[in-house]
């Protein structure tokens, strides 16, 4: 009797263990599905640049087999088999992955290929945080995924120690003479970024003050419709005119100059109109912090 009594309490042991460790290692994506990591995964497709950088940054060299198109950073990444959401599902199958990585635009844009490669038995992860909490969440989400819960947290500990660095020094700039900036996100259709956005993040870590603070995000995206006349309105109070550059905005510091009606921007009458790239301001990653240094030197050189 008394060894039953201990087989039975071992196997409850085991029961609850097992029940306490799926639910630790239950990862919620943005479609809201729940994937069990019951291994690391270690064949990944990624067909956003940020799933990308961050992966290289946990230290996943060998476990990435593919990635999206145009891919310049790291430069291991260039040499990558790629892959996109324009191709047969027939293709990634061939390449036998364990995990696709995406982010929601996909699944709204391509779910055929996203349930044929589902129903393939391959784990589809749609992943995009909007702000800077959601990232620290973001970049622990993808630990889990792949075994590097450790590289996750020492990324959130080196981010978090930049932004004290930056604090630091920013701090001392006395609000008046803080620069206000109107930022860019899509010129063709005088888009701004919403206030919450990664980008408003850096802008304002960087000391900038941002006018467009009335914004109102599009489809709860980190892009906020703003339109010309506004921007005209607030022409005489914007100091500095940035523009990000990169696949949604390939404008030029001339074509901002040349807009219809822009001369009433003091920041255009006093040359102040600058593009930054949209990748160190925009995707969630730790090149963040180059573009808080970057915004932060061009609105206060002498600093």
């Amino acid at each position: 009797m008394k060894r039953i009594l201990i087989s039975l309490i071992l196997w409850a042991l085991f029961l609850v263990t097992g029940n306490a460790f799926a639910e630790s290692n239950i990862v919620i994506d943005k479609s809201g599905n729940k994937i069990l990591v019951e291994k690391p995964f270690t064949r990944i497709i990624s067909l956003y640049g940020a799933h990308t950088e961050n992966l290289f940054s946990l230290g996943l060299d060998q476990e990435i087999i593919g990635v999206a198109r145009n891919e310049t950073y790291p430069s291991k990444a260039t040499q990558k088999p790629v892959f996109s959401y324009h191709d047969d599902a027939e293709k990634f199958l061939a390449a036998r992955p364990d995990l696709v990585l995406i982010r929601p635009m996909i699944v709204r844009g391509y779910q055929a290929l996203v349930e044929k490669l589902t129903k393939a038995g391959i784990t589809v992860v749609s992943l995009q945080p909007r702000d800077v909490s959601e990232m620290y969440k973001y970049w622990k989400t993808l630990g889990a995924l792949t075994g590097k819960e450790r590289q996750a947290m020492e990324m959130i500990e080196t981010f978090e120690a930049g932004l004290s660095a930056v604090r630091s020094q920013v701090v001392l700039i006395p609000e008046r003479e803080r620069k206000k900036v109107y930022f860019e996100a899509i010129h063709s259709k005088m888009k701004t970024f919403a206030p919450t956005s990664i980008a408003v993040f850096v802008l304002k870590a960087a000391g900038g003050l941002n006018v467009a603070d009335d914004a109102i995000s599009v489809r709860g995206t980190n892009i906020a419709a703003y339109g010309k006349e506004r921007i005209l309105s607030q022409g005489d109070r914007i100091d500095v005119y940035l523009a990000q550059k990169g696949t949604m905005n390939s404008v030029t510091v001339r074509q901002i100059k040349e807009e219809g009606g822009f001369m009433a921007i003091k920041a255009v009458r006093n040359d102040q109109v600058y593009i930054i790239d949209e990748q160190i301001v925009s995707r969630p990653t730790l090149r963040l912090l180059e573009g808080i240094h970057e915004i932060r030197r061009v609105l206060y050189p002498d600093r």
